[in-house]
């Protein structure tokens, strides 16, 4: 796309710490030791720190208070201690913008990461990959906002409808959000499934072959939306998400209306 290599040729990376660099080379390693994933995250204590409050959080409703990198790999699993750390290194990397709402940001972030992961649930996905692809689906939005702060005004306009950003995003700049989250992902080196996934996003139907985490994101991206920025029912937001991809997906939109989670069980920024 000759727009999305014009943009990323005038933009400035946010710069990722070494530790992220570790934890993203583990991804492509099916066998990585839990020790090395451990003592990767013990280089960082402040992002030991941040763990630990983000596996405190609402969202897991554990029994106890974890204290420690090895009590949430304990109680959590190490899949999800590393994508936390992940999560956390990421919204450390992208510094306050102006025309953003910083905390609704990450709270729709966060919102969309765990909707994500309850639809990887659901279909049979891998749940910790889906977690994590939901959670960077929108920072290409940030990267946009540094680099044209007048068009961010126009595609934060309110009030906004399901979907509204990303039509906003394709018309006045030619990509979307997801797409150069996409780029941003591949630049950093994550695996070509979450690169993909991101890059299909917007209208995961007209990738052949059908991407199965590029729907889920699509459909956890409008929960998200929904669920904090609109009061509607379980019934309403479902007969709000399209049909045509739930039904690829083998969704049964009665189903979900059933058993949707509330946004306030993701949406929880603490440890950010």
């Amino acid at each position: 796309m000759a727009e999305l290599k014009a943009f990323f040729a005038s933009v400035k990376l946010p710069t990722m710490p070494e530790v992220a660099h570790a934890l993203i080379r583990t991804l492509n390693d099916e066998d990585v030791p839990l020790e090395k994933v451990r003592r990767t995250i013990a280089r960082d204590p402040a992002l030991t720190a941040k763990v630990t409050r983000l596996a405190n959080s609402a969202r897991f409703g554990l029994a106890r208070t974890v204290s420690s990198v090895d009590e949430a790999i304990t109680l959590t699993g190490l899949e999800q201690v590393r994508t936390l750390s992940l999560a956390a290194c990421m919204s450390e990397a992208f510094p306050p913008l102006p025309g953003m709402d910083r905390q609704l940001f990450w709270r729709e972030s966060m919102a969309c990461a765990g909707f994500a992961q309850w639809l990887a649930r659901t279909v049979g996905s891998d749940v910790q990959q889906s977690w994590l692809a939901g959670f960077m689906v929108r920072l290409g939005e940030l990267i946009i906002a540094q680099h044209d702060p007048a068009h961010i005004k126009e595609i934060e306009q309110l009030p906004h409808h399901p979907g509204g950003r990303w039509e906003r995003e394709a018309r006045l700049l030619g990509f979307t959000e997801g797409q150069v989250s996409a780029e941003l992902a591949r630049r950093w080196n994550f695996p070509e499934s979450i690169i993909r996934a991101l890059e299909t996003s917007y209208d995961p139907l007209a990738s052949k072959p059908f991407c199965r985490l590029g729907g889920i994101l699509h459909l956890a991206t409008l929960l998200a939306e929904i669920g904090l920025e609109e009061d509607r029912t379980a019934e309403q937001t479902i007969d709000a998400l399209p049909a045509d991809v739930l039904r690829v997906l083998q969704l049964q939109p009665d189903w979900l209306k059933t058993h949707l989670p509330d946004v306030a069980q993701y949406a929880d920024t603490s440890g950010l």
